[in-house]
């Protein structure tokens, strides 16, 4: 394509593409420009400039990643992680993928954000699409972002190459849950290529989604057994004690942190007939102490590991 093509192209597109991002809410921000962060600016490979919708994060900021098909533990950890970071005031960085992605995004705007989503479509293209209402919440609180064009569909390749941008917004990554194969390990891999902190979370021997943090273990990642292990590592002081709540109820006592468990088995160790079982845990569901995953298991909303 000639000079002058590309001038017409130019001429006629760009007023079209800013006016549908005005609609839609987004900006595109150019690198070099203030609101360009400074950090993923110094990377190897950095966008030309990205399509935002929200506030790109400043100062401290964490990747976590994982699993799209994560377990129920992976899940708690992610979410876990996600609130005590943001509580903190550490934007939360992740893809907004089923699984981890959305956990840990959810645990962040548990506590009001800060958190940041990098997508690997076009801003007018959610994905996946049942993550519409994510993403406003996501928006309200921190930012989306994408270095893809409207119009750009979810393309397999896209994938990889967004997680140099979450690996480069963050200063440290951190791998929940996620198989060999996983796209978690590339965003690992880049980050250490930038010199940034990688960590991960221990995992079950037995579980093939704990082969990556494990695998990132072995060859030297720092182990995360809490927040504070993150917030270490960003060199930030531990988070103050939380204030002892009421004494729980003794059926949530039961259901112990990253454990599923059936409703037969809740009333044989509580000794309660099925029926009253099924009546408290629908008590404790409404107060959003308890979550029922497809399988009818139930494992606790929220988890606090650690003192």
């Amino acid at each position: 394509m000639g000079a002058a093509e590309v001038r017409t192209v130019l001429e006629g597109r760009v007023p079209e593409v800013e006016a549908q991002l005005s609609k839609l809410g987004w900006r595109f921000v150019v690198a070099g420009e203030a609101e360009f962060p400074e950090r993923l600016a110094s990377v190897a490979d950095p966008p030309l400039g990205l399509f935002v919708r929200g506030v790109l994060p400043e100062g401290h900021a964490v990747a976590l990643v994982g699993a799209r098909h994560a377990t129920a533990y992976g899940r708690e950890v992610a979410e876990y992680l996600g609130r005590e970071l943001a509580r903190a005031g550490v934007a939360v960085v992740s893809g907004m993928a089923r699984g981890v992605d959305a956990a840990a995004h959810r645990g962040a705007l548990a506590v009001g954000g800060p958190t940041a989503a990098v997508w690997g479509a076009g801003p007018d293209r959610v994905y996946p699409p049942e993550h519409g209402a994510l993403a406003e919440e996501i928006a309200a609180c921190g930012c989306l972002a994408t270095e893809y064009p409207p119009g750009c569909a979810p393309l397999a390749h896209h994938f990889p190459e967004r997680n140099r941008i979450i690996a480069g917004l963050s200063e440290a990554v951190v791998v929940v849950e996620a198989d060999e194969r996983s796209g978690a390990l590339i965003t690992a891999r880049l980050a250490l290529e930038e010199g940034r902190e990688v960590m991960a979370v221990p995992g079950s021997v037995f579980s093939r989604l704990s082969a990556g943090p494990n695998g990132l273990l072995r060859a030297g990642a720092t182990p995360v057994l809490t927040a504070d292990d993150v917030l270490g590592a960003l060199g930030l002081p531990p988070r103050p004690p939380q204030p002892q709540g009421e004494e729980e109820p003794p059926l949530l006592a039961l259901i112990r942190p990253g454990e599923a468990m059936t409703v037969d088995r809740l009333a044989a160790e509580s000794h309660l007939p099925v029926a009253q079982v099924l009546e408290a845990l629908l008590a404790l569901e409404l107060a959003g102490r308890v979550e029922r995953l497809a399988d009818g298991r139930y494992l606790r909303a929220h988890i606090s590991p650690g003192p």
